[in-house]
């Protein structure tokens, strides 16, 4: 299942996508080919961010000339490098992309460059939304009938028990606004469904949503969830900590490739297998697209003062193009308005402990400390 794109008609009202047109294993090729099929078949609106000489040359071999507007940025995150390049950076296309974002130029990022280096530039550079303690990254789990939201699934590894409230709204949000869930189930991840299982962690998370007011906006807390739930559709979001979702992504994703590879060994081993494949090859292809990591556009950070959408770093034009899709319908659905009520109504529940964002901690961080 895939996020479904717009129509071709034109979207003239929509703020333009940023688009880092050197960020991903196939840049700057793939990227100027996706913001061109943004463009022609689905009607958006990139801009593309990166060297104007290199940019325009493509542009130019691929028949799309003058069709995509194009920012200098004359620096760029390379794949390796990973959160200190926010620092090391500031005229990388990601940042440049950012600044477009701030002035009202732009109203999403969309980057398939290196996944630390866009959350830590992004995270600086937008700034969290008021009452935000940490963004968190989103990401699309292929369950059936609709698609489940983990969060979060890699930007902080070490967290406290308020900010995995804060990740149960942001990704209500996300499920209501990217897959119309009216009232998204939330689950917890941890190591047993029966109530009170998990660490320290875990268990005041718990205890702090079921705390939460009642509404509006309603959090539909399911309780606990195990590993084996991730697939099945038992919940619209996950919660957990970055380190966690990171490991439980990559788990899966693993065993997908794992069992894609087995099926098509199995398929290939004898002329009779091979015939049966043939029959079987229209399911098999929906199968592959469903766990296929493009079909989804990418993770989103969420909380920041801005869209922020990770494609995957092997992206392709295709993946490029669904990637701004959902930028665009995230922008459209007003997803920060969506976060700020929901952040707001966890800040008012009894028992929370307000802290500081992020931002206010590293202002008030003794030098060398962050």
């Amino acid at each position: 299942m895939s996020v479904p794109l717009p129509s071709n008609r034109p979207a003239v009202d929509a703020p333009p996508i940023a688009l880092d047109a050197m960020g991903g294993d196939h840049a700057p090729e793939e990227i100027v080919s996706g913001a061109l099929l943004a463009v022609r078949e689905h009607g958006l609106r990139p801009v593309l961010v990166g060297r104007r000489p290199e940019i325009t040359t493509l542009l130019t071999e691929q028949g799309g000339a003058g069709e995509v507007p194009v920012v200098h940025a004359e620096e760029t995150l390379a794949m390796h490098e990973g959160a200190l390049a926010s620092w090391r950076r500031p005229r990388s296309s990601v940042a440049v992309a950012c600044k477009l974002i701030r002035r009202g130029d732009a109203s999403a990022l969309v980057s398939a460059g290196s996944t630390g280096g866009v959350v830590a530039t992004s995270t600086v550079r937008l700034r969290t939304q008021a009452g935000v303690m940490r963004p968190a990254l989103a990401v699309t789990l292929p369950t059936q009938p609709r698609p489940t939201v983990l969060v979060d699934a890699g930007a902080n590894a070490d967290v406290k028990p308020e900010m995995l409230v804060q990740f149960a709204h942001m990704g209500a949000a996300y499920a209501h606004v990217a897959h119309g869930v009216a009232e998204p189930r939330v689950g917890m991840l941890t190591i047993g469904s029966e109530p009170g299982k998990g660490n320290k962690l875990t268990r005041k998370a718990t205890e702090l949503i079921a705390g939460t007011p009642a509404g509006p906006p309603k959090l539909d807390f399911q309780g606990n969830i195990e590993g084996h739930d991730l697939l099945t559709g038992a919940v619209d979001v996950v919660v957990t900590d970055g380190f966690t979702g990171n490991v439980a992504l990559k788990t899966v994703e693993g065993t997908a490739r794992f069992v894609f590879d087995a099926v098509r060994d199995s398929l290939t081993s004898s002329t009779l297998a091979k015939a049966g494949a043939v029959l079987q090859r229209k399911p098999l292809r929906e199968l592959r697209s469903r766990f296929d990591s493009e079909s989804y556009g990418g993770g989103v950070l969420l909380g920041l003062n801005g869209g922020v959408v990770t494609a995957h770093g092997s992206t392709h034009a295709a993946g490029i193009a669904r990637a701004c899709a959902l930028a665009h319908e995230l922008a459209g659905g007003r997803i920060t308005e969506h976060i700020r009520r929901r952040i707001n109504a966890s800040n008012r529940a009894p028992g929370w402990r307000p802290r500081r964002s992020h931002q206010e901690e590293q202002r008030s961080a003794p030098v060398g400390e962050e």
